[in-house]
């Protein structure tokens, strides 16, 4: 009964969103630039790293090409902390004359910038761009709304599996081939090393559980006629969900000590030497090998359900965008250009590791660096991303699947109470959001 109860709210409440959505979205007024300056200063706004010179260097070579090609043009680029570009963000759609020309954003930030009409549909430029034509399927889904696109690629993060060598090599053991592997390889280890956690996981590890919901063929949403429904209580969810809390106990990361962890935690055990197992990024190399397990650890692609097979991962990275109420649209659009093109990403690989978005230059890249190979088989594979919906920065926010994760292993509630209550709060978010 609770099942028909659900369903019918769950469409009644979709329909009354088709209905009210213009009244409930956030209203926004048109900040659509009434000129396109061809001469002049453009304000660009790019993440600050936290080693960020590097970086600095490769922006301030294609600031320099893209000035000497463009005379009569000038840039300045600040650097801006990722943890408060919300607020400095929505000041800027806000307010038009203070806002930047061109902006590095989160790919999961697409959807809500392109609902605040923060950003400007450059779709006609980026299909007419010579260099696009090799961005792989994943990135540029995520700079793409309803069909239509707002911005390039920069730069992709994937998660893959690290692992002790020299604690394999000690029991005997082969990295595991499958995800039942993997966890009956986890709490082997466990069992005969207790100080280790087999796997570290976190129940604030959202992105390190995805791919255990994902190879079993759940999905966190689904689309229809833009509207998204809540998929984490489905059938096949579910299965991912057992599997990853399944690892959360005595027997491998004990709950306790687990439950809270997020990704950042989960990689630094492993780095320190207190786990033989972590899910970590291309971009946990360096912490990796600042920590006591240098030279011992190898990488591979998460398993999938079967042997051979790539669980699929969540493909993170960043994008440059074009605001909408920029004055210099065209030079604005050429200057993404620039900064995202297959030069300027392949130094940022150099300089910061970061992947680059392009299939041709990643390979490249793994010629230089042999250590992203399985991140790049991983994104070959088939990476996945977040619902392209303005609803999902605040299902991040509020914590949904980490709290949903975190009930389970504290044995709070069952998988499909908890996975239904998370599924209602995803679904009351993508009706607030329209």
């Amino acid at each position: 009964m609770k099942l028909i109860s659900r369903t019918a709210a769950r469409a009644a409440a979709l329909v009354l969103a088709g209905i009210t959505a213009t009244a409930c979205a956030p209203q926004t007024s048109d900040n659509s630039a009434q000129q396109d300056d061809k001469s002049g200063t453009l304000r660009v706004w790019l993440f600050q790293e936290v080693n960020n010179k590097p970086k600095g260097q490769v922006v301030d070579a294609a600031v320099a090409a893209f000035e000497k090609a463009h005379r009569g043009a000038k840039v300045e680029v600040e650097y801006i902390p990722v943890e408060t570009r919300a607020q400095k963000m929505k000041a800027a759609f806000n307010d038009p004359k203070s806002a930047p020309d061109v902006i590095e954003y989160g790919n999961t930030d697409t959807a809500g910038y392109v609902r605040d009409g923060g950003l400007a549909d450059v779709s006609a430029e980026f299909n007419a761009w010579s260099e696009a034509k090799d961005t792989d399927p994943t990135a540029k889904q995520s700079v793409t709304v309803d069909g239509r696109i707002y911005g390039a690629p920069l730069f992709v993060g994937v998660r893959a599996l690290y692992y002790r060598t020299d604690v394999f090599e000690d029991l005997g053991i082969e990295a595991p081939k499958t995800q039942d592997e993997l966890i009956a390889t986890a709490k082997k280890i466990h069992k005969q090393k207790p100080d280790l956690y087999g796997l570290a996981v976190g129940g604030a590890y959202t992105y390190g559980a995805m791919p255990f919901i994902w190879a079993h063929g759940g999905e966190l949403a689904e689309e229809s006629g833009g509207s998204y429904t809540s998929a984490i209580d489905s059938p096949a969810a579910q299965k991912g969900i057992r599997a990853y809390t399944s690892l959360f106990g005595d027997d491998n990361c004990p709950a306790a000590k687990c439950a809270s962890m997020g990704g950042n935690a989960t990689v630094t055990a492993f780095a320190s030497g207190k786990a033989a197992m972590a899910i970590g990024g291309d971009f946990s190399h360096q912490a990796v090998d600042a920590g006591s397990v240098k030279g011992k650890y190898a990488v591979v692609p998460l398993p999938g359900l079967k042997a051979g097979e790539i669980a699929p991962a969540f493909a993170g990275g960043n994008n440059v965008g074009v605001l909408k109420s920029s004055s210099h649209r065209t030079l604005a659009v050429d200057l993404m250009k620039q900064l995202a093109g297959k030069e300027t990403q392949g130094k940022l690989f150099d300089a910061m590791g970061f992947l680059p978005t392009y299939t041709d230059v990643r390979t490249e890249a793994a010629k230089k660096r042999p250590f992203v190979e399985p991140f790049i088989t991983t994104l070959g594979a088939e990476a996945k991303f977040v619902p392209a919906s303005p609803a999902w920065g605040q299902i991040d926010a509020s914590l949904v699947l980490p709290t949903m994760f975190q009930e389970i292993v504290s044995g709070k509630k069952g998988i499909a109470t908890a996975s239904g209550d998370a599924a209602e709060k995803m679904d009351a978010a993508f009706t607030d959001a329209g």
